[in-house]
């Protein structure tokens, strides 16, 4: 059962919009708000096995070096785009800035009312790719990396959650979240793949067992 908080006050109808949005996600990956649907566990096993292991090299690493949060269309950028994406009756102002709505959470099971209460996860993140070859990338690719709303690599997800996460991999941190598990390391393996990223060996073996229970 999805938790609620009262950090900031919800009403009747964002928690009932938040019941109903948990409801879908317990049925499948399909309905984990609106991140891209992930490739099959079978698909993702595929993708893993032919992934490079490689031990990590975080030399030089900046956050700096993958602009992210860029213009998307008109006013909105890339977080504004994925809040109205992921959210449910999601008002924005002039701006495209959000200023009502529901969002839930798929990590937590978490419902929110104000956007301020959420990140816009890099699934994979930004470090870790770098940690993982894109060091030797162009800035632009880091900058599509970034900003990629077309792989499921973006999700907005309770921001103490997305902090708490920080750079790790699935060898070190998944969503307390079970039920969301397989959609993850699913995601997670399709971006590593998409972007021909290494793993390490902790990580290749914690997607593999992640992913045999898919």
């Amino acid at each position: 059962m999805p938790k609620f908080y009262a950090r900031r006050r919800l009403g009747f109808l964002a928690a009932f919009t938040g019941l109903i949005a948990s409801a879908g996600l317990l049925n499948g990956p399909a309905a984990s708000a609106a991140l891209p649907t992930p490739v099959s566990a079978a698909t993702a096993r595929t993708y893993l096995a032919s992934l490079t292991v490689a031990a990590e090299n975080r030399t030089g690493y900046n956050r700096d070096l993958f602009p992210h949060w860029i213009t998307q269309s008109g006013t909105c950028n890339t977080r504004e785009t994925a809040l109205k994406r992921d959210g449910t009756n999601v008002v924005t102002d002039s701006s495209c800035a959000a200023t009502s709505g529901s969002w839930y959470s798929p990590y937590d099971g978490a419902t929110w009312s104000a956007a301020s209460d959420l990140d816009i996860d890099h699934l994979v993140p930004l470090a870790e790719a770098w940690d993982s070859g894109a060091g030797s990338w162009t800035t632009a690719r880091r900058q599509a990396f970034a900003n990629d709303l077309t792989r499921p690599q973006l999700i907005a997800v309770t921001d103490n959650v997305n902090q708490s996460k920080g750079d790790q991999d699935p060898a070190t941190w998944m969503p307390s979240r079970t039920a969301y598990r397989c959609t993850y390391v699913r995601a997670w393996v399709q971006v590593k793949y998409y972007y021909d990223l290494s793993v390490d060996s902790a990580e290749k073996s914690a997607l593999q067992g992640y992913l045999a229970t898919c």
